[in-house]
């Protein structure tokens, strides 16, 4: 897929959500961020999203529950999660469920950078 493909990034730290954006921007990409799951499933952006990064830990809904809200909605969009706490029984259930990468924070830029060829490959 050509690099103008559009990564989404929901994230509630703004920092991080911040820095991923200059990150995807400076690898060529088009990047839409959002504070929330919600702020992004009520995007008409969702729905052009070709990889969406997303935080584990987030109020309201998870980035696994986002995840598998879009599964059920019949738009399981190549996903790609973040945490500063890891956990391997998320990690594990995340990943059979059809996650592609589970990555800690701070993000190894190189991994992301297979995970996101993994995803827009998919």
């Amino acid at each position: 897929m050509p690099k103008a493909s559009l990564i989404s990034v929901v994230e509630d730290d703004r920092f991080f959500r911040e820095s991923m954006r200059r990150l995807m921007k400076s690898l060529g990409y088009s990047v839409e961020t959002f504070s929330s799951a919600a702020d992004f499933l009520a995007s008409p952006r969702f729905t052009e999203t070709a990889c969406l990064i997303t935080d584990v830990h987030m109020p309201a809904m998870t980035g696994v529950e986002l995840y598998r809200q879009l599964v059920d909605r019949g738009h399981a969009i190549p996903t790609i999660l973040v945490t500063a706490y890891p956990d391997e029984d998320i990690q594990t259930r995340a990943l059979k469920e059809g996650v592609l990468c589970y990555l800690r924070k701070p993000v190894d830029e190189e991994l992301l950078k297979r995970c996101l060829g993994a995803a827009l490959r998919s």
